[in-house]
């Protein structure tokens, strides 16, 4: 995509308008431009909105910033630490912090031979509105939703249209979020949110439109740009967060192992695995009925299960139930035109339509004989597309989940959403075009909130797509990764571009989705090692992806991997909780967790789990990968060996039960028990074992057990979790008068 720049037109001159207490306005060549202020945020909205907004954006507390310098044609807006310049012919913006110095996020400085600016600042166009700010070499950009190609997107074009991607091995993605960050050579980050439900470009440094600005292109009819500054990504994140919103903690119980497959196919089957879970002794705390699993293909999906296999779904979940698994269904927002209900919903007005009035009804099979997804998986029935706008179609689907709460169903795993197409019309008058990134989080919100108003600060849900603020409705998973070394990759990249985008829980299809061939030991040993360190952890695939079923080896490394999976709960479940608060991710990315390391943003498939542990999965055949360790001290997790950091080196000889994991000096990793689910977890004293890399320089994340650092005579003094096992590398650490004291 390169469109046509000289077909737009450019803002030349700001002419002040009248304004009220929530935006200054000026006049524009291509429309009105709105300035707003929050603390050292900015607001620049061009035009005038007249299609619903769908809530995406908190803009409480924006008001119309004072000017603090006026001069003909220039306006310097905030203070000495956080500042924004507009000027005239043509207009152009600077941003900036105190600790900037003299290193301001600005327009484009890319100058065409003939005279002008390659890319205008601001402009409007056949395509639609232009921002652009200027790049400098070795600045970074990262975000934009989850994506598995590189992390840093400088050179890319990046669209954000949410897409049924059938993998991960394309730009196409599921989970897509017109929100991105840069960092600046000379130190600080820059972030941009557009907020919209419509679609948007991002030309990042892309050599087509010019590799030294970064371009946005927004097709809604305003542009309504946010942008951040901050010493770090950190920062950036959080302050994106107020707006957005801040993530909501899932429930203790789905950081347990998650069991699923395409598809356990009748009561035996899922009764079947349970059981064997259970006897091998395999830790879990869920079991997924999917797809084809429990509705009948040709009428679903009004959440009925299906008569002929399922007569009493109610006992059917009572015996998993009595195994201590928390059951989750599969559903999605279509309903086949053969449900005996489905004229019904189509009169009241339910479903999506086309544009005489008519209804849409959504046909997966594109020309006779062909599917979307070819032999894999059987046709699917031509349906309706429930309409979200229509607040009564949405009532009704969240009343209709009653029928599974009440046999047992704890969560919901939301697939697809991405079917709406551009020409047909909502209740509330959108296009679909404007309504089809936005869709999957009205149906995502709707089913968090049944979920909500039945189970409370137990609710969630397992999505797949995900939009601005999909963060207050967790969690979402990367659909359907290739079963092969770049799949497990892919998926990783996925989730770390994901929680660089500012949402903090995730989870691949261990083992992978598809593929010609089913996992082999290693590979599904890797996937398994990576994952555990996810904020998420589920088995899923076409085909066999339980560890016992797996051969011998699979099954006694696996079960070492699952055991440590729940030992690592409290320091996880921390994590999660301090994400709420901080908006960073549980899987954390070098380049958000080291942004001054420019060596270590090279390392894009190694990643921080929290604060304290460093991971670095093995991803191609063989026992060895190559490691870097930003600075300072750290130690092998695995041993408690003292490692230098500020260099790379050679991981080798790592047995299939193991990845290199290390820990960084100072912190410690609060260990509980061996457990076959949460609900064996004492949540009064959930730790058994403290572990100390070198004397702690911060509190221990540790779940509920309350941890608190003092420092008395110089020294690091811990009090809490009384009968803790206290373990030392580098150190001593002792109870002495109720406290956990060193040397």
């Amino acid at each position: 995509m390169t469109p046509d720049f000289t077909k737009f037109v450019r803002a030349e001159t700001l002419k002040p308008a009248a304004h009220g207490p929530h935006d200054l306005a000026f006049d524009t060549e291509i429309g009105r431009l709105a300035v707003a202020k929050k603390g050292g945020d900015w607001r620049l909205t061009w035009g005038t909105r007249t299609r619903p907004d769908y809530d995406l954006i908190d803009a409480a507390g924006f008001a119309a910033p004072a000017a603090v310098e006026i001069a003909p044609g220039h306006w310097r807006f905030g203070d000495a630490n956080e500042w924004l310049e507009l000027t005239s012919n043509p207009v152009r913006v600077r941003m900036g912090r105190k600790d900037w110095l003299d290193d301001p996020l600005t327009s484009p400085t890319d100058e065409h031979f003939r005279g002008w600016t390659r890319l205008p600042c601001f402009a409007r166009g056949p395509e639609g509105w232009l921002a652009s700010f200027a790049l400098e070499s070795g600045e970074p950009v990262y975000g934009l939703g989850e994506k598995f190609g590189p992390l840093d997107k400088r050179g890319q074009l990046v669209t954000n249209r949410i897409e049924d991607a059938l993998g991960v091995n394309t730009e196409l993605s599921y989970k897509s979020i017109p929100f991105a960050w840069g960092l600046k050579p000379g130190g600080g980050c820059w972030g941009a949110l557009v907020a919209t439900s419509h679609h948007v470009h991002h030309a990042v440094g892309y050599g087509q439109w010019s590799h030294r600005t970064y371009s946005i292109l927004g097709e809604d009819e305003i542009l309504d740009l946010f942008l951040f500054a901050g010493p770090d990504p950190a920062h950036v994140l959080a302050r994106c967060g107020e707006i957005t919103g801040r993530p909501v903690c899932p429930p203790l119980w789905s950081f347990g192992v998650w069991l699923s497959r395409a598809y356990y196919r009748t009561e035996a089957e899922i009764l079947a695995a349970a059981d064997e879970c259970r006897a091998e002794g395999f830790p879990a705390d869920v079991i997924t009925f999917d797809g084809r699993a429990w509705m009948e293909v040709r009428t679903r999906a009004t959440l009925d299960f299906d008569p002929a296999r399922y007569p009493d779904p109610k006992a059917t979940i009572g015996k998993l139930k009595a195994k201590n698994f928390k059951i989750c269904c599969w559903e999605y927002p279509l309903i086949s035109i053969h449900n005996p209900i489905y004229a019904e919903l189509e009169k009241k007005g339910y479903f999506l339509r086309e544009p005489d009035g008519s209804p849409h009804v959504f046909h997966w099979d594109t020309a006779p004989g062909t599917s979307p997804f070819g032999n894999v998986l059987t046709p699917l029935p031509p349906s309706g597309i429930l309409d979200f706008t229509n607040p009564e179609a949405a009532a009704w689907w969240k009343t209709r989940h009653d029928r599974l709460f009440d046999v047992g169903v704890d969560t919901l795993k939301t697939d697809f959403g991405e079917q709406v197409m551009d020409h047909v019309v909502a209740a509330n008058g959108d296009t679909g075009r404007r309504l089809h990134n936005v869709y999957p989080r009205l149906y995502n919100q709707a089913v968090y909130e049944a979920c909500r108003a039945r189970y409370g600060e137990d609710a969630v849900l397992w999505g797949r797509d995900g939009w601005i603020g999909a963060q207050k409705f967790p969690i979402q998973w990367g659909g359907d990764p290739q079963t092969d070394w770049e799949g497990l990759a892919a998926s990783i990249r996925g989730a770390l571009c994901y929680g660089l985008s500012g949402v903090p829980f995730y989870s691949s299809d261990v083992g992978g989705f598809y593929g010609s061939k089913q996992p082999d030991p290693e590979l599904y040993l890797r996937w398994v090692g990576a994952s555990i360190f996810g904020s998420h952890f589920r088995f899923h695939g076409i085909g066999v992806r339980e560890p016992w079923a797996l051969g011998d080896a699979v099954k006694r490394h696996a079960r070492a991997w699952m055991t440590l999976r729940y030992r690592l709960l409290p320091y996880l479940w921390a994590c999660a909780r301090d994400a709420v608060r901080t908006q960073l991710p549980v899987m954390r990315a070098m380049a958000l967790a080291f942004p001054k390391d420019r060596a270590a943003r090279a390392f894009e498939e190694q990643f921080m789990c929290g604060p304290s542990l460093l991971v670095c999965p093995i991803l191609k055949p063989g026992d060895a990968v190559d490691v870097w360790l930003p600075e300072g001290v750290w130690y092998d997790f695995w041993t408690g060996e003292k490692l230098a950091g500020g260099r790379q080196m050679r991981a080798a000889n790592v047995p299939l039960d193991r990845l290199p994991v290390y820990v960084r000096g100072g912190h410690a990793i609060a260990l509980g028990r061996a457990v076959m689910h949460t609900g064996e977890i004492d949540r009064n004293d959930p730790i058994e074992e403290i572990a100390f890399y070198g004397e702690p320089t911060i509190t221990p994340l540790a779940g509920d057990g309350a941890l608190t650092l003092d420092v008395e005579r110089g020294r690091p003094i811990l009090s809490g979790a009384p009968r803790a096992k206290l373990v030392g590398y580098g150190c001593t650490p002792r109870r002495e008068a109720g406290r956990i004291v060193f040397g």
